[in-house]
């Protein structure tokens, strides 16, 4: 637009000259909304229990669903069945790095696990 207004191109105007990728701003919301699911999903799941398989089910849980659901979607999988298998493996990290900073974060006291004796006064 600018181009109309001024003979040359100015490096100041030309700032204002980006493009939106709104495939990359569905993907960070989507990551985001999941994050926020998960953390919820896990405050509530593990209240005041110390179990580590209950802990490690929240975190495949999520993972797989999350990892296989860009499987579904394919119409061969079988040609590149390790890129998908890195994808799985990925969203598992993903989440298990989530799980050791709520974890952290509950044992420093920043962020409390839902209770169920918790009394509401």
């Amino acid at each position: 637009m600018h181009l109309l207004l001024l003979p040359t191109q100015s490096p100041v105007l030309s700032l204002l000259d980006f493009q939106v990728d709104f495939t990359l701003l569905i993907k960070v919301a989507i990551a985001f909304l999941s994050g926020f699911l998960f953390g919820v999903t896990y405050r509530y799941a593990i209240r005041d229990d110390q179990n580590p398989q209950l802990k490690a089910g929240v975190v495949l849980a999520f993972g797989l669903v999350r990892g296989l659901a860009v499987i579904e979607g394919q119409p061969d999988i079988t040609d590149t069945l390790w890129v998908w298998g890195i994808l799985v493996i990925e969203s598992l990290i993903e989440f298990a790095i989530a799980r050791f900073t709520l974890d952290w974060a509950i044992h420093r006291r920043w962020i409390k696990p839902f209770s169920l004796w918790e009394s509401s006064e």
